[in-house]
């Protein structure tokens, strides 16, 4: 004989409970089951069909159970939600770059080879990734589901005072200082080189790359510190300023791609030293594939980036219009 679709429901409900909560929640359950199908039937429902809806209205029994026993089913749930997301970014950050750069050093002091050296801080870095997501994600979730009280409360004190901030100064700092950075780390490779070998200096971009391709590359870091200086003046995103953007990236990309996809990027001394230290042409040219990826994902993101703070722009344009145009 099959058990009526009530007694089954109250049995898949009671069973992720206590056992000292079964036989009080199974009676409450099933005396409010009762109710609910007899209501229905006095409506001229059939017995079948009102049990059918009064328990697809309680929905699913584990979702029941979690609720009398006030059981979260998210991993982490709104109270420590913001606390995790803040620690979580400012550690995937951190720790991951510090793994990477130890490993690194650690290999290059001792001399090995560049695609170990390569390799072992890439394998450390991500490795330091995975366990920074998983720990710190684990914490939290015991956290939530512990009840632990981390002491902080939010007052309405900690409320700040509005800023008003130019527009275009947040993107103008972090700009100029890449891009100088950039122009340092292109004088400083071919200056004095960034690799070591039998105490000679190997420049790891092409030497020969100069004078035209060099200088175009230097153009287009000029052209991006008058955007960027444009950018800061105007005090917000535009359409044109959005595809000039897209335009700067583009031309970087292009000139990136091309010398890439012709072997004209690198040195041949830094490709020697690789093939020397156990880099086999299979993996360097793996090893190119990848960096021009990342390239395309860079332009991409900034050129997308830009269309989206444009959008945004024009949205807060017209909202701040909005109460003179109703008046």
């Amino acid at each position: 004989m099959t058990t009526p679709l009530p007694e089954r429901y109250i049995a898949a409900t009671v069973k992720h409970l206590p056992a000292d909560l079964q036989a009080d929640v199974h009676a409450e359950l099933a005396a409010s089951i009762d109710d609910a199908v007899e209501a229905h039937i006095d409506q001229g429902e059939e017995r079948e069909t009102a049990e059918r809806v009064v328990l697809t209205e309680l929905g699913d029994p584990a979702v029941l159970a979690a609720s009398y026993v006030d059981r979260p089913l998210q991993l982490i749930g709104p109270r420590y939600y913001l606390a995790w997301w803040r620690v979580l970014k400012l550690l995937l950050i951190i720790v991951p770059t510090v793994f990477f750069v130890l490993v690194a050093g650690g290999h290059f002091l001792a001399g090995s080879p560049l695609g170990e050296i390569i390799g072992e801080s890439l394998a450390t870095g991500l490795s330091a990734f995975v366990h920074v997501g998983f720990w710190v994600t684990l914490v939290f979730a015991t956290m939530d589901r512990t009840g632990f009280e981390t002491g902080e409360t939010w007052d309405i004190d900690q409320l700040p005072e509005p800023r008003k901030e130019h527009p275009g100064s947040q993107e103008l700092v972090p700009s100029l200082v890449f891009l100088g950075l950039m122009l340092v780390a292109l004088a400083w490779d071919q200056l004095r080189g960034f690799v070591q070998h039998n105490q000679e200096a190997i420049p790891v971009l092409n030497p020969e790359l100069w004078p035209w391709a060099m200088l175009g590359l230097l153009a287009i870091i000029a052209l991006e510190i008058g955007f960027a200086i444009l950018l800061f003046v105007r005090g917000r995103w535009s359409t044109p300023l959005a595809m000039t953007n897209t335009i700067l990236a583009v031309l970087f990309f292009s000139w990136a791609i091309t010398l890439l996809a012709r072997g004209e990027l690198f040195s041949a001394e830094i490709i020697e030293l690789a093939l020397s230290n156990g880099a086999t042409p299979d993996a360097l040219y793996i090893m190119g594939v990848i960096l021009g990826l990342g390239v395309g994902i860079i332009c991409a993101w900034d050129s997308a980036d830009g269309w989206v703070k444009s959008c945004r722009a024009g949205s807060s344009k017209v909202t701040e219009q909005q109460p003179a145009t109703t008046q």
